[in-house]
Order: C-alpha cells, then structure tokens, then sequence
C-alpha cells in the first residue's frame, strides 16, 4: 500500500508538472536552447580578435608581422595611424594594438632588440592573456625566420612536447555543453521540487493530502520520483540529442552509468529542494533562497573553477555539498571514460550526504506540514 500510495502521489505530481506551461517550457529550454548557447556563445579561446597596427617602418620585415595575423584567430588587420589609436581602443573597436617603431627592420639586422609595443584592452579578459602569447609568438616567430630561416629562436637543451588528453584541440565547446548540462540537473531539481512544494501550499491541497492516510515520508518520496524522473528524461535527450548530436561532442564513458549516478545525485538534490521549500513561506521567498543555494552550489563544486585553485577552507566546507561530488563524478566519467570501479569512493560519500539531506528536509518537512499557515 505504501508503494501504490507513492506511485499514485508521483503520477499526481507528474500531471501538475505537465499543467505548468512555465515549468514545463523552462525544462525543454534548459536542455535543448540553453545546452547550445552555452556552449557555443562564449569562446575560451581566441577567436576572430579585432587587432591593429600602427606601422611606421614600413618595411618587408614589418609586413611580414602584420601578414601573419590570419583568421579564425585574428580579424585582418587594420592599418590605423598613431593618432586613430586611444580613440580606437576606447570605442573596442580593437583588442589588440601593435606599434612597430620606425628603423625596425635596420635596428634589427644591426643586432639592436627595438621595441615593439602592444596595447590589450584587458576588459576583454577571456582573450586578453592568451592574445598577447598568440602575438607575442608570432612576431618573435618572423624576426627569427627573417634572420635565420628558423622560426624557433634555437635548439634547446630540453624539449617539451605536450600531450593533451580527453579534449585535444582544447575545444571550448566541449567542456561548456557538458558543464551545462550538469549546473542545470542540481538547478532544475531544486525548483522543481521545492515549487511543487510552494504551489501546494499556496493552492491549499497540503491540507487534502494531510487528512489521507499518507506519510511524509510518502509524500516526499513522491515528490522525489516524480520531479526526478522529468529532470532524468532532460539529461538523457540534452547528452544525446544536443551534445552528442548537435554539438558533436564525444562522449568518453559510459552514459548509463552516468545516468545511474545523475539518479542518485537527484535524490539529494530533491531533499535540499524540499528542504528549501520547508523554510520558505511564498515562491517569491523561495525565489531568493534559491540564488542564495544554488550559485555557490554551481561556482564551488568544481564545475566553473577547479576545487584545487579554492582556499582550502572553502575546498572543505563544499565536501559537505552533493554537488562537488556529482562534478567530479560526471567529469570523471564523461570526459575521462572512468568507470564505476574509479567513482565508487565519490558515489558512495554522494549518498552519504544526500541521506543526511533527506532526514533533515522529512524532519523539517513534519514541522512545516503541522502548522497553520498565516
């Protein structure tokens, strides 16, 4: 009976979810439009940067540097005079501006080191550092191959040769999608679970449910299934369909397996979302708490910045959260092809904290639905 009871609630909350148009609509979009644009909106690397020069040497050697800015990591590049280039930097026409000072060429075949200056508009910081290496390699590269023939500056004692794993070519696109993809299982879970709560309440079916013979235990199991499996359902087509397919990422492990620990992590998840709506009296209360939760949930799990570049003290606190434990397994797994032998540790610790998640949300859960709203 009590499985029937938690089976019949889940269908019931299935049903409100598909009433919600707004809920519904923020699901499809959450992992279809908003898998694309963030993966493919914002570049890590450098890409298409407006440049200028400002060349006053006018000489072959000096050509040869403005020929080598070539797409798609730089824009052509735009011949401006000394005076075009404070206004053009504080329009942003420009990220970059490289001046070539007079007698270049000659200082250079004369065994002098002339400066060339290069001015970065660093409000554009994700191109900023990486701009200046890419132009700094380049110039060097020519006045070398101008004197030498070599574009290296010489044959060193030790050679680095790098080897990069999991993601080669170092593709933006390829980490966005798949980070998205996880910041929107812990964001959807938690509103979805914490507004059904909010909406009961305020719609005043909390009480009809209240004189059945159910639980709370039964009732948040519901709620967990329910909400859970709606939110699965949008992993699986956004890893399929918008990452797989569309943004032709590939996958390195086993996508069942990750999906198996996506269920785990959405029945924490769900607690903190029950818990969330438990403490809050109206949706608009519940709105704020979620900023409160859900922004450092995503900033220090792991997912935006590595946890080794936090303090440690913040490295601690997080241990306490499921979701540093859900990044590092879907990253573990997505990118890197682990497998259950190499997440157990993290799966189980995951459990761990979602159970102590779960009894503090079913305690604050009896509380709430025994008192009288005002």
């Amino acid at each position: 009976m009590r499985l029937t009871n938690v089976y019949r609630l889940g269908l019931k909350e299935l049903k409100s979810l598909w009433a919600d148009k707004v809920l519904l609509f923020l699901i499809c979009w959450a992992f279809s439009g908003a898998i694309y644009t963030a993966a493919t909106a914002t570049s890590q690397e450098l890409h298409n940067a407006p440049v200028a020069v400002v060349d006053e040497d006018r000489s072959l050697l000096s050509r040869r540097i403005v020929d080598a800015f070539y797409k798609p990591y730089f824009q052509a590049p735009q011949q401006i005079a000394l005076a075009e280039l404070d206004r053009g930097m504080d329009l942003g026409r420009y990220s970059f501006t490289l001046i070539i000072p007079a007698n270049f060429q000659h200082d250079v075949l004369a065994g002098r080191q002339p400066d060339v200056q290069l001015n970065i508009d660093a409000t554009i910081m994700s191109q900023a550092f990486i701009g200046a290496t890419y132009i700094k390699s380049i110039a060097l590269g020519e006045v070398n191959e101008y004197l030498t023939g070599r574009r290296d500056a010489g044959a060193t004692p030790i050679t680095l040769t790098p080897r990069v794993r999991y993601n080669p070519n170092l593709t933006g696109v390829w980490f966005g999608g798949v980070m998205k993809v996880i910041n929107n299982v812990t964001m959807l879970t938690v509103v979805l679970v914490g507004a059904a709560f909010i909406r009961e309440r305020e719609h005043g079916t909390i009480e009809h449910l209240l004189v059945m013979p159910l639980t709370p235990f039964e009732i948040m199991l519901a709620k967990v299934w329910a909400n859970g499996l709606a939110v699965l359902l949008g992993v699986t087509f956004a890893l399929t369909v918008m990452v797989q397919g569309v943004l032709k990422v590939p996958i390195g492990g086993s996508l069942p397996l990750f999906l198996a620990t996506a269920a785990a992590y959405l029945f924490a998840a769900a607690s903190i979302g029950i818990f969330l709506g438990t403490v809050a009296r109206s949706m608009p209360q519940f709105g704020l708490l979620m900023i409160l939760i859900i922004i450092p949930l995503m900033l220090l799990s792991g997912g935006v910045t590595p946890r080794e570049s936090m303090p440690a003290i913040v490295q601690h606190v997080m241990l306490a959260a499921p979701t540093t434990y859900f990044v590092r397994m879907a990253q573990a797994i997505l990118y890197r092809g682990a497998g259950l032998d190499v997440i157990w540790n993290d799966l189980l610790a995951m459990l761990g904290v979602g159970g102590v998640f779960f009894t503090a949300a079913l305690l604050r859960f009896r509380r709430s639905v025994t008192q009288t709203q005002v």
